[in-house]
């Protein structure tokens, strides 16, 4: 790869070339700190291990904590170490890794989860650090190159890295010189703010409506320090029968969609998740009948290559490359042929309800599990443990053309050889209503709510979607709670609230969820 100092055009930034020693004492104890990144790609490095190395180092720990905004979760290197040293106060609004949950989770991290567009905006709008007129203290930018005017190409994310260039009131830039300049990969606009803001005027996947590179003051930049680290990558969740069974529960419903004239034969754009349900659906599509596809989403992971091999998938634009380690050496090794193909975008733009609508996408995104009346929580266990956080899901699921959520049936639990069930009465936490679904689907079949009243759901997904060792459960609770509250003149959304979550008690107390009767 190219030097240093052929990445950085503009003259001045060349003189505030840093080690990474030198810039350790910029950062305070209570600092506000944004990092670019979204998942494990385009995040800073070598300074946040530097941070940690530091801290342990001197005996630390508690000591130098920081609140840490990110756009997304990143490398598990950085913030889960961080969270292993009691580097983190706070942490919005997306995580990964076993350290930060479990800090979450004891009350040592706080956090605030939002919807990914959302935060992005509201960080633009100065709602998280008020006490400091809406400003970062510090923003560490992972790039992969600079312009002569000092303007920053970004690297292999965008997340929420212009508003914190934006935002900061000191910048460090990381240059990556281990990875090529991604420029012209980028389409980047800072939205005014209101009563001026305008539409993002996107009517096609292809459309570039901003600039190659985010605009950024050189006076704030008060080091560049080049970073040789690749990106740690996201490994490619496997697939397995139940997620190609999901798989093909969907594929056969866009079928079924085309041939009744409600979806056009290239289908309308894409979003989907990660992992080894997402990978089964982008695989299916790879193999399937539709040709002169379209994706609108937030990540890529390495299936994506392969749908564009497969000459189905036209173009696709994201907010995020999440590779493997070997989809990145794909993508390098056909960089012109991949890179004319797709776009990468702020999270503003990526998951933006106004374009999202606009597009007509067709979101598809993994719960933790849901209810019989179709209300999903995506992010806290037993309404209570944090996980991950709600990412970008409810951007595109309430705003969907067809908002589709897959799960397992069951999950694997080491008390009950049929596991735990996906399915329940009532979910312990809503992220997704009932308002917002319109196909949930497991390995068991796929449920279309479209048109259906709540007691109509009910019985669709019960027959459907439930596992056959807790489809009687479910039908159970759910004719007892009709009768009993039809009886009463309440009975629209059934529901008995001294026995809703008894299946969620029983595995606490029993090591299972089969209710053996609802007395």
């Amino acid at each position: 790869m190219s030097t240093l100092e052929s990445r950085i055009g503009c003259p001045i930034l060349r003189n505030r070339v840093k080690t990474v020693e030198e810039v350790l004492p910029l950062f305070k104890d209570g600092m506000n700190l944004g990092w670019s990144g979204f998942t494990p790609v385009g995040y800073p490095k070598a300074i946040p291990k530097a941070l940690a190395n530091h801290v342990e180092a001197n005996n630390l720990q508690g000591k130098l904590r920081f609140n840490l905004l990110v756009g997304a979760s990143v490398g598990t290197e950085t913030e889960d170490r961080w969270a292993s040293l009691d580097m983190i106060s706070r942490r919005w609004p997306y995580q990964s890794g076993k350290n930060i949950q479990k800090g979450i989770n004891s009350g040592r991290i706080l956090m605030n989860d939002k919807h990914l567009s959302m935060f992005a905006q509201d960080l633009l709008y100065g709602f998280y650090t008020k006490d400091l007129g809406g400003k970062l203290d510090i923003g560490i930018i992972e790039a992969s190159a600079i312009t002569p005017e000092g303007n920053i190409i970004l690297a292999g994310s965008v997340g929420i890295a212009s508003e914190i260039i934006q935002t900061a009131e000191r910048l460090i830039i990381e240059l990556n010189t281990a990875i090529p300049s991604h420029e012209g990969l980028h389409d980047i606009i800072i939205p005014d703010l209101p009563p001026n803001r305008q539409p993002f005027l996107i009517s096609k996947v292809c459309d570039r409506i901003g600039q190659p590179w985010v605009p950024c003051d050189p006076n704030k930049v008060v080091a560049i320090v080049e970073s040789r680290e690749p990106d740690n990558g996201r490994p490619l969740g496997n697939t397995d029968h139940v997620s190609e069974r999901i798989a093909g529960h969907i594929l056969d419903f866009f079928e079924s969609e085309v041939r009744a004239g409600r979806l056009p034969s290239n289908l309308l754009p894409l979003q989907s998740g990660v992992g080894n349900i997402a990978n089964a659906v982008v695989g299916g599509l790879v193999n399937g009948p539709f040709s002169d596809l379209t994706v609108y989403t937030e990540v890529l992971q390495d299936t994506m290559l392969d749908f564009f091999d497969s000459g189905k998938l036209n173009f696709a634009s994201a907010t995020s490359l999440s590779l493997s380690e070997g989809g990145f050496q794909r993508l390098y090794d056909k960089w012109d042929e991949y890179t004319s193909k797709i776009v990468l975008r702020p999270q503003q733009l990526a998951n933006n309800p106004e374009i999202i609508r606009r597009l007509g996408v067709i979101a598809m995104n993994t719960p933790v599990e849901f209810d019989i009346y179709a209300h999903a929580n995506s992010t806290l266990v037993g309404g209570s443990r944090m996980i991950n956080g709600i990412g970008g899901s409810g951007d595109f699921l309430r705003n969907a053309f067809l908002s589709i959520m897959h799960t397992p049936s069951v999950r694997p639990s080491k008390t009950d050889p049929t596991g735990i069930s996906c399915v329940v009465p009532m979910v312990p936490h809503v992220d997704h209503t009932e308002h917002d679904l319109d196909v949930v689907v497991t390995e068991q079949g796929l449920a279309d709510l479209r048109g259906l009243a709540p007691r109509e759901r009910a019985e669709t997904i019960i027959y459907r979607c439930a596992h056959p060792d807790y489809r009687p459960i479910l039908q159970e609770y759910l004719d007892r709670a009709s009768s009993i509250c039809l009886a009463k003149g309440c009975g629209h959304e059934p529901h008995m609230l001294d026995k809703v979550f008894r299946m969620q008690q029983h595995l606490a107390e029993h090591g299972t969820m089969k209710v053996k009767n609802w007395d």
